[in-house]
């Protein structure tokens, strides 16, 4: 008997060739599927002496079994390692470590506790061609790395459980952060369901790293055909890895020249392969012998839970941002882009601007420069805020509404130093065809009505309108609009909230 005994834990696309890696190493015990079906598949039968499970309790029991490999779905990978651990079983893990950095680190934790081994599959780790690239970088055959980008595409097997971000981005984040050794400081990411609904058929995604590299990642399972690419282009030359292809690691010794000291000029060169990895090993199977290896010697694996929880920290950063700017967007550099914030169709988001999380930013908006947006805010189609307005968070400015900011503007003479500050206060409306004249404050929860002209200071609660506007009334934090009469406070018709009046 080999002095390591494995169980696979999912046998399903992936978790076959892990069956059958590890039982070419000579350690495979056992196997276990809760689908039935994959339990007595007939592939099984060629494996000599396997032990097919009925339960996975019944392969935590085993004392044969010494280590477990998950190739289950990722939004059980949490539980089922749990159990592993606690059952003292060392394990290998399949991408992503969990569904989120709480559970990962719960994870990460208990195997530390346990003093047991957990590996995180993060596959390209394993790769001849990527391991060569990696020692190109750290050696400085690339130069200054200025940046990388990385496509994984196919038109495969579409799921409904997990994002294409969950099921292919591992693989290139993992490989990103271990050639830059370092993990970024800004993550934004734009993701497209066309299939199923809140499911991302595809992704793309940017990483900025403090070094200045900057990383970008395109994944999709709804595309014309497969491609595995990863490029690093740097100072002194540029390199591609190809998984697709049989010679895998390509290098461009392109430079860039300056004629005069002023004008770039690309000086091209043929490509040089990189000798030894045209038929390189599986890296699959380098994977489950470094396992193994690691389940012998108790050495630390290379790809384990702090290399996993990376991963996951980019993943959870992704999906908290999950920001959505249309491709047609102009978003200009030194801008700042809260999480979940939405800008639509034709917008342009000029220098020195900063929006808040889960604001909405409707088609055809102009924001900028050096404006500053709070959370929460929404503005509608064909709005212009310009240098020297504020908005503060859950404010709302309807479609076509109007902001100034010089008071008496010239085209022959520039008064970019006279700009006139207005300040919207949280949680105020400005109707439709609004034009708020610069220099005034929009009080909090303050209601302008739709064409009003504001030419003065709008009190908090205040429902103004007219030409120019006139205080009509007082308004809920709710926008109902509130009859006093002779009492000092009402009920809001609407939310039932008491209200005092304003003086």
């Amino acid at each position: 008997m080999p002095d390591a005994n494995v169980a696979v834990v999912g046998c399903g696309r992936w978790g076959k060739n892990l069956v059958r890696n590890f039982s070419d190493l000579g350690v495979l015990y056992g196997v276990y599927d809760i689908d039935p079906l994959q339990r007595t598949s007939s592939e099984f039968a060629s494996y000599n002496n396997l032990m097919v499970f009925a339960t996975y309790d019944s392969v935590l029991k085993d004392k044969v079994v010494d280590a477990v490999v998950i190739a289950t779905p990722t939004v059980t990978h949490y539980e089922v390692a749990k159990q592993a651990l606690l059952a003292g079983k060392d394990i290998f893990v399949e991408k992503p470590l969990a569904m989120n950095c709480e559970q990962g680190e719960e994870i990460v934790k208990l195997a530390e506790e346990k003093k047991q081994i957990l590996m995180v599959g993060h596959i390209l780790s394993y790769h001849p061609a990527i391991n060569e690239l990696k020692r190109f970088v750290d050696e400085g055959k690339l130069g200054k790395i200025n940046y990388i980008y990385s496509n994984r595409l196919n038109l495969g097997k579409l799921r409904t459980e997990e994002s294409v971000f969950l099921s292919f981005a591992p693989h290139d984040i993992s490989a990103i952060l271990e050639l830059l050794d370092d993990e970024p400081i800004k993550i934004i990411s734009h993701n497209g369901s066309y299939i199923s609904k809140g499911i991302s058929d595809t992704t793309i995604m940017t990483m900025e790293f403090s070094s200045g590299v900057k990383a970008h990642i395109f994944v999709s399972w709804l595309h014309p055909y497969k491609e595995q690419k990863l490029v690093v282009v740097g100072t002194k030359a540029m390199a591609v890895f190809d998984d697709m292809s049989r010679e895998k690691l390509f290098i461009y010794p392109h430079r860039i020249k300056w004629e005069e000291g002023k004008i770039p000029v690309a000086e091209k060169a043929e490509y040089e392969l990189v000798p030894g990895l045209q038929k390189p090993l599986e890296p699959l199977k380098m994977e489950c012998e470094h396992f193994i290896d690691c389940v012998k010697t108790r050495a630390r694996p290379k790809t384990d839970g702090e290399s996993g929880l990376k991963v996951l920290r980019v993943l959870e950063a992704c999906r908290e941002n999950n920001q959505l700017i249309h491709e047609s967007a102009c978003i200009d550099d030194a801008v700042e882009i809260g999480k979940r914030t939405r800008i639509w169709h034709f917008c342009h988001i000029l220098r020195g601007t900063k929006i808040g999380e889960n604001c909405n930013i409707g088609q055809n908006v102009c924001v900028g420069p050096d404006v500053i947006i709070g959370n929460n805010v929404k503005i509608q189609n064909n709005v212009s805020v310009y240098e020297g307005v504020t908005l503060e968070d859950d404010v709302f400015i309807g479609p076509s509404a109007v902001f100034t900011n010089i008071k008496t503007p010239r085209s022959h003479y520039p008064r970019k130093g006279e700009y006139v500050k207005t300040l919207v206060e949280r949680g105020a409306t400005i109707g439709a065809n609004a034009t708020i004249v610069c220099g005034t404050r929009i009080g909090r929860f303050a209601f302008v009505g739709a064409g009003a002209v504001v030419t003065k200071d709008v009190p908090s609660y205040a429902l103004v309108y007219g030409m120019p506007a006139e205080a009509h009334g007082q308004v809920c934090q709710c926008g109902a609009i509130l009859h006093f009469n002779s009492l000092a406070a009402v009920e809001c018709p609407e939310c039932g909230e008491i209200q005092k009046r304003e003086t």
